[in-house]
């Protein structure tokens, strides 16, 4: 071996050692995909622990700023999910066809598990307070008013096709971007968690 010459020197390297360093390097990566070994700084691989279902006094928070959605339990949060918003990010929404997002007190109304957007969770908009700003505005009319705070009082769907707009959702397709004709948008696999994780009547407060 002392008498090897440079030519056959790199012939060994590139023939010899480098396909088994390739296969140990490779071999590595599939471990650590699998988590069963540390990565090169140490910190184990994460994965999402599940949620403790069912959950207790379940509730759901968004901040349109952060665009954030927590799930609470009991008063602690116990997931923080990515979320998009309308096109029209910042303001309350108002009226039909603002693509805003709506800010206020909630609560879920149905769940669709045939979505166009994946799954959906319906949120209660109009509630009162949007009842009553639309009647002084003049977007809906007394009784459309009256209709509103009945449903509301009994935790129901509130008229969905009035000029103050409806059909805002918790749904799926994607929170990369503010997308939505005022829905509040989230990565399928997180709309998924949600979905299994809370109940018709959950309370939804959206803020600014």
């Amino acid at each position: 071996m002392k008498y090897l010459t440079p030519l056959a020197i790199c012939l060994f390297v590139v023939l010899v050692v480098g396909p088994a360093w390739e296969q140990m390097t490779v071999g590595k990566q599939a471990q650590a995909a699998r988590g069963t070994i540390k990565s090169e700084s140490d910190s184990p691989v994460q994965e999402r622990v599940n949620l403790n279902l069912p959950l207790r006094e379940a509730r759901i928070i968004v901040f349109k700023s952060k665009r954030q959605l927590e799930l609470y339990s009991n008063g602690a949060v116990v997931r923080t999910y990515r979320v998009g918003l309308g096109l029209n990010p910042v303001d309350d929404k108002q009226r039909e066809g603002d693509r805003a997002t709506p800010e206020g007190e909630f609560y879920i109304f149905t769940k669709n598990p045939k979505s166009n957007y994946y799954l959906s969770l319906g949120i209660s908009y109009p509630n009162i307070e949007d009842a009553e700003r639309g009647l002084l505005a003049r977007l809906v009319t007394r009784a459309q008013h009256d209709q509103i705070v009945r449903a509301i009082k009994r935790k129901a769907a509130p008229p969905q096709y009035t000029a103050l707009g409806g059909l805002i959702y918790i749904h799926g397709n994607g929170a990369g971007s503010d997308w939505t004709w005022g829905c509040v948008a989230l990565e399928n696999e997180d709309i998924r968690e949600l979905y299994e994780s809370v109940d018709i009547g959950t309370p939804v407060t959206i803020k600014p």
